[in-house]
């Protein structure tokens, strides 16, 4: 199987007539805004800066702003990436020492909204989620459709999968990320051959959730499952998959998938030869991520505050989705078409899941 990012190699959830249309004409039509895990004390050793940007990537961000106070960029917090064809608003920490360089920082296409402290500095992570809010043009006639098919999504869920900004410009990633694990690549910074491999980990989740929509076991259980309370975060091992389906079927608990590594034990029974299907496909075993830590991922995410709004030439969707999560899963859903395929150059991706 292709190790190349490819949207029509992924089960779709509903099968309502897409909208069509095109996104990103221009940066304001995507906006993503930060929701803080945890409201701000306004005290402390670390300054949060509320960051408003356009046309940068966040580590490009970083990177002047650490030039422009003279700090270490480890000493610089960030919850997670944004986009860099977007409007996005994120927090930034940095050591409260440096409170009137950061009040003079500037930087075209770049605001402070905010500033205030805090006990600690912010961490990859540190978020709820993110709040969408996404411009569709080129579709004009089609809200009703959209606003039909968010409702389905908000109902069933929204399949979780990694969106293609995971897999690089030209979907790559993954090839050269097998690569690094095989001990067959010539790349030497760590960081970076870190974010390859995860691609690989993405590629192999994706799969098996495909598998899952594909034998209608997206709202069910099996056997062997690692299932997630949505409610509490808790997990637990489903022994008895008839017991454990209703609750799954309520919305109450959703099945995870394994990001291979070695605090991440594969599945097992009905739901651990799923999983071995899905490693196959890319003759694949779970020993080849011993050098990964490992995660665990869920398999379906329930959006919040959806909403759709018309528009002359198409419509304005939006919603708040859990960290970890990608916009483009549920556009596709609305969309039914390749949405941000390789070559749109992106930073979407969940940094706070870089290290799995």
């Amino acid at each position: 199987m292709s190790l190349v990012f490819e949207w029509t190699a992924l089960a779709a959830l509903t099968d309502t007539p897409g909208t069509g249309g095109r996104l990103r004409s221009a940066a304001q039509d995507f906006r993503v805004e930060e929701v803080p895990a945890y409201p701000l004390s306004g005290e402390g050793e670390h300054l949060y800066l509320h960051l408003e940007k356009t046309g940068h990537t966040t580590a490009h961000v970083l990177r002047e702003l650490c030039a422009h106070l003279g700090v270490r960029d480890r000493d610089v917090g960030v919850a997670g990436l944004k986009d860099r064809h977007a409007v996005t608003t994120q927090w930034i920490s940095v050591p409260a020492k440096y409170e009137a360089g950061a009040a003079a920082f500037a930087l075209e296409g770049v605001r402070v909204l905010e500033a205030t402290r805090h006990g600690n500095k912010l961490g990859l992570g540190h978020l709820r989620g993110n709040r969408f809010v996404v411009r569709v043009r080129g579709a004009a006639g089609s809200a009703d459709r959209a606003a039909a098919t968010l409702a389905l999504l908000t109902a069933q869920g929204v399949p979780n999968y990694f969106g293609p900004q995971r897999f690089g410009l030209s979907g790559l990633n993954a090839e050269e990320g097998l690569r690094v694990l095989r001990g067959e690549s010539r790349l030497r910074d760590p960081r970076v051959r870190r974010f390859l491999t995860t691609s690989v980990q993405s590629l192999i989740f994706n799969r098996f959730l495909s598998l899952r929509l594909e034998r209608g076991l997206f709202d069910r259980l099996l056997a062997g499952d690692m299932a997630k309370k949505h409610d509490t975060g808790g997990v637990f091992l489903v022994e008895d998959a008839g017991a454990e389906t209703p609750r799954a079927q309520r919305g109450e608990v959703s099945a995870t998938g394994t990001l291979f590594g070695k605090k991440a034990k594969p599945l097992t029974l009905d739901a651990g030869e799923l999983e071995r299907e899905a490693l196959a496909a890319f003759g694949l075993s779970p020993e080849v991520f011993a050098s990964r830590r490992g995660d665990r991922r869920l398999t379906r995410i329930f959006p919040e505050g959806a909403e759709v709004h018309p528009e002359e030439d198409g419509y304005t969707v939006a919603f708040t989705l859990p960290k970890g999560s990608f916009a483009t899963s549920v556009l596709r859903e609305l969309m039914k078409t390749e949405v941000d395929a390789p070559g749109a150059e992106s930073e979407e991706g969940p940094a706070e899941e870089e290290d799995a």
